[in-house]
């Protein structure tokens, strides 16, 4: 599985922020990336395959994706694939371990998700051009990670505990390169 821990983060910073007021702000964004085959399950429509800096992922294909079917591994591919996430301010709330709910999110009705994780965690600080973010996790570790798109930061400020959830769809489509 992905280490989404990291891309769960760095969501959080592409994403953006929300006030008290305000309800979650959800962002829902088509992901393209050219990866290495690593391993093929058929019957579930699984791939896993690396991308450059030896990340892993972890994709459902959809049935439509036809190009799945020819996949050897060993294949450099370009997926397209749909990532979804919500972040919400959660006055004192306590923080937590990256969780994964992707079984919850099954349940609730859909079945295009393949994997979803949240995590609470402390904004520390934002730098005055929304470049970077400093957070707090909940064993402490302090990070600080680039924002993608400083308008999503918006209504965020220190001290803010901000739900964040990522949500992995399956793969819409897949290019094999020659």
């Amino acid at each position: 599985m992905t280490d989404i821990s990291a891309v769960l983060i760095f969501s959080l910073l592409a994403l953006g922020g929300v006030t008290q007021t305000q309800a979650p702000n959800t962002v829902t964004r088509e992901t393209t990336t050219v990866a290495t085959v690593d391993r093929i399950d058929r019957s579930s429509r699984v791939l896993t395959a690396h991308s450059d800096g030896n990340v892993a992922h972890t994709l459902a294909v959809d049935p439509s994706v036809t190009a799945f079917d020819d996949l050897k591994v060993g294949d450099v591919i370009t997926v397209r694939f749909i990532e979804s996430v919500v972040v919400q301010v959660r006055p004192g709330a306590k923080l937590t371990e990256l969780q994964d709910t992707t079984a919850a999110a099954q349940k609730a009705g859909d079945a295009n998700v393949v994997q979803q994780q949240k995590r609470i965690v402390t904004i520390e600080d934002i730098d005055s051009q929304g470049l970077f973010v400093t957070y707090r996790t909940s064993d402490n570790t302090r990070a600080v990670h680039p924002v993608q798109n400083k308008e999503l930061l918006k209504g965020l400020k220190r001290g803010d505990r901000i739900e964040v959830t990522l949500t992995l769809a399956r793969a819409v489509s897949i290019e094999r390169k020659r």
